[in-house]
C-alpha cells in the first residue's frame, strides 16, 4: 500500500475517533517489535486456555515527525493526484507567517489565485485583508495580513469555482491536516461551507455554525461567512455577523 493510499486510510479513521488498532493473536509481531523467545520454564498453551486478548498497536502519525510547510510542499511537487491538476495554472500552497498564531482557511483559488499562484488575491481575498486588518485596528491589535497564516482546502483551482468534489477535499485534507499540523496555531479560522466540511466533518450551514467555537483536533476553531459570500449585495447582515465573529476571534488569539 503507497504512502498517500495510507494517510488517506488513517485520517479516515481518525476522524472517526480511532486512536488504536488491535493486531490478532497468532498473527506476526512488528519487525520493531519481535517476540521473546519463550521461556522453558513456561508451560505450552493449551487448546483450553482462554483466548490472549488483542495486542494494542497505536497508529502512526498523520504527519512526518519535525514536518514543515517546505516539506509538504516538496511532496506536493508537481501534483496530479487528481482531476483538479488539469486545467490549473499554479498550485496554490498557502501563504503568511509559519509560525501564524491564527489560519484561514478558505474553500480553493479562483482564477487571480490560479495566476499568481497565491491565495485569496482577487476580489473576496481583497475584502479578506480588509477584515483583517481592519476589525484589528479598531480593536487595537497591530496585526497585518502577513502575520496570519492563509490557505485553501484544495490547492488547485476547480473547474468555473465549482464545489470541490468529495474526493479532491479527501486528496488536498492530507496536505491540510499537515499544514495545520505544522503551524500548530493558536486558532484556525474556516471560511464557508466547504473548510467547515472539511474541518469538522458537518454538513450543517455556516449561517447555524458561525460564531460559536468548535475544534479541530485540540485547536479552537472559529466558522464564519467566506469573504466571496460577504460580495454578494444581498448579504448585508451577514457582513457584521462576520464582522463580530472576527472580532472574538483577533481577541481570543492576541489578547
Amino acid at each position: 500500500m503507497n504512502a498517500d493510499l495510507l494517510r488517506r486510510y488513517l485520517s479516515f479513521y481518525s476522524d472517526l475517533g480511532v486512536r488504536h488498532v488491535y493486531r490478532r493473536p497468532g498473527m506476526p509481531a512488528p519487525q520493531s517489535a519481535p517476540a521473546a523467545p519463550q521461556d522453558e520454564a513456561t508451560p505450552a498453551k493449551s487448546e483450553f486456555d482462554p483466548p490472549m486478548p488483542p495486542a494494542k498497536v497505536e497508529l502512526p502519525g498523520l504527519a512526518p515527525p519535525d514536518d514543515t510547510l517546505l516539506k509538504i510542499l516538496q511532496d506536493i511537487g508537481d501534483c496530479k493526484r487528481c482531476r483538479l491538476h488539469e486545467g490549473r495554472t499554479k498550485l496554490v500552497f498557502g501563504s503568511g507567517n509559519e509560525q501564524a498564531r491564527l489560519v484561514f482557511v478558505g474553500e480553493g483559488p479562483g482564477a487571480d489565485e490560479d495566476e499568481q499562484g497565491v491565495p485569496f488575491v482577487g476580489r473576496a481575498g481583497q475584502l479578506l485583508t480588509q477584515m483583517i486588518e481592519g476589525t484589528a485596528h479598531k480593536e487595537g491589535i497591530p496585526l497585518r495580513r502577513e502575520d496570519v497564516y492563509i490557505c485553501n482546502v484544495v490547492k488547485c483551482r476547480p473547474p468555473g469555482n465549482r464545489t470541490p468534489e468529495p474526493d479532491e477535499m479527501e486528496i488536498c485534507g492530507e496536505f491540510l491536516y499537515r499544514q495545520l499540523m505544522a503551524i500548530r496555531p493558536k486558532a484556525i479560522c474556516a471560511l464557508g461551507g466547504t473548510a467547515v466540511r472539511a474541518l469538522t466533518g458537518s454538513r450543517e450551514g455556516v449561517t447555524r455554525l458561525r460564531g460559536r467555537w468548535q475544534h479541530w483536533r485540540d485547536i479552537p476553531l472559529m466558522i464564519t461567512y467566506h469573504p466571496s459570500y460577504l460580495l454578494r449585495p444581498y448579504n448585508q447582515s451577514a457582513k457584521r455577523e462576520a464582522w463580530e465573529d472576527l472580532k472574538k476571534l483577533l481577541h481570543y488569539v492576541y489578547d
